[in-house]
């Protein structure tokens, strides 16, 4: 999950846009507070309220690929590309660290307790090439090399004949098809050097950033409804397929979860093209979800590993399951807003520096400690 750039100035973005990306994060801290903590950690209680769908964190992706087409135009390709580096890497960095050491510091029996071996290959992120070797610090970072990579690739086309017209839409058709192709040998038990390149890549997942570029290009009417609406069924189906994983019984498809991430694409596209919701949604509401979408990457960074050592001493103290939950998307939240204003934001205003006019600089260098800007 990327941060998205928030307004400049006395510009305004979409309330509908950050209630869009609050809800997605609130969404992956549900699954994972309510569902994959007992799933992972079967001496936990059973959740009094359960939300089993992996959703948000792939309409993220969407969400991150659609504003990758928004923001990438606004300068050099090397200055979004930097800027996109800047903002998701140094806050990764720091979360991976502080969550190592919280993990060292309250280690629990039978639990995994990391190594600095395995810290040091969560901060190379090699976990997709190798996940017998290279276990994760926190799961919910796999989505980073996954943008990352996804960013880079959109500057490199950005910069070539293939980024633009009718050859970013044959691109954008052969993505999915990529998808879509690989999956019967994917689930055939594939020797181990093709799953690698599948997972480390993310072959399986580029229908994800597809479908973000393919809701830009209708949003600006680059393409028609027909066309779109075949190109978008087709990330839907890829990601039908995606969900398929052989288990010891043959095959199981969450259907759950590939409903709701499809029909989380068609609200993305009805944002994208659509008016904002500002008139629907209660003035007094907007606040706090602006507030929540502005934090939502170190939320997002931060809540799942700690939070299931809340749950669990919590667990421990005989307090319900209701509380555990709340307590954890709590300690989430807090640790969300200590990261993305002591990292993100700090960080990234300090490495935007050298693509910053010197006058900006100068201003930059002088702003008062703690007064963050959303950039």
């Amino acid at each position: 999950m990327a941060a998205v750039p928030g307004p400049r100035g006395g510009s305004r973005r979409k309330i509908s846009w950050d209630l869009v990306r609050a809800g997605c994060v609130a969404l992956v801290m549900l699954y994972h507070a309510t569902f994959l903590s007992v799933y992972l950690h079967p001496e936990l209680q059973p959740r009094a309220f359960v939300f089993p769908y992996q959703v948000g964190a792939s309409l993220l992706l969407v969400v991150s690929a659609y504003f990758a087409c928004v923001t990438i135009g606004r300068g050099s390709a090397l200055r979004y590309w930097w800027g996109r580096v800047a903002r998701l890497l140094p806050p990764f960095l720091a979360a991976a660290v502080v969550i190592f050491l919280v993990l060292r510091a309250f280690p629990v029996e039978g639990w995994f307790v990391p190594t600095a071996a395995d810290l040091g290959w969560n901060l190379l992120m090699l976990w997709h090439w190798k996940p017998q070797y290279y276990p994760f610090v926190d799961g919910s970072h796999w989505t980073v090399p996954l943008q990352l990579m996804g960013f880079t690739a959109a500057a490199l086309l950005y910069k070539s004949r293939w980024g633009h017209g009718r050859r970013l839409v044959v691109v954008l058709w052969a993505a999915v098809i990529v998808a879509l192709a690989q999956w019967p040998i994917r689930i055939a038990d594939p020797v181990e050097d093709y799953r690698a390149v599948v997972d480390g890549f993310g072959l399986h997942r580029w229908h994800l950033f597809v479908a973000g570029v393919a809701i830009w290009l209708w949003s600006v009417r680059r393409v028609r409804t027909p066309h779109f609406a075949c190109l978008l069924a087709a990330c839907m189906t890829a990601q039908a397929v995606h969900n398929y994983t052989r288990t010891p019984e043959g095959l199981l498809a969450d259907w759950g979860s590939t409903t709701a991430v499809c029909a989380g694409m068609c609200v993305i596209a009805l944002v994208a093209r659509g008016p904002d919701w500002n008139a629907v949604i209660p003035g007094a509401v907007q606040r706090p979800i602006q507030w929540f979408a502005g934090i939502s990457y170190g939320v997002f960074l931060m809540h799942q590993s700690v939070g299931y050592l809340v749950v669990r001493r919590l667990h421990d103290l005989g307090a319900d399951t209701t509380a555990q939950t709340l307590a954890m998307l709590a300690t989430g939240t807090v640790l969300g807003w200590l990261l993305t204003n002591a990292v993100e934001r700090p960080a990234h205003r300090l490495l935007m520096l050298p693509f910053r006019p010197p006058a900006d600089r100068q201003v930059s260098a002088r702003a008062t400690p703690g007064r963050w800007s959303w950039r």
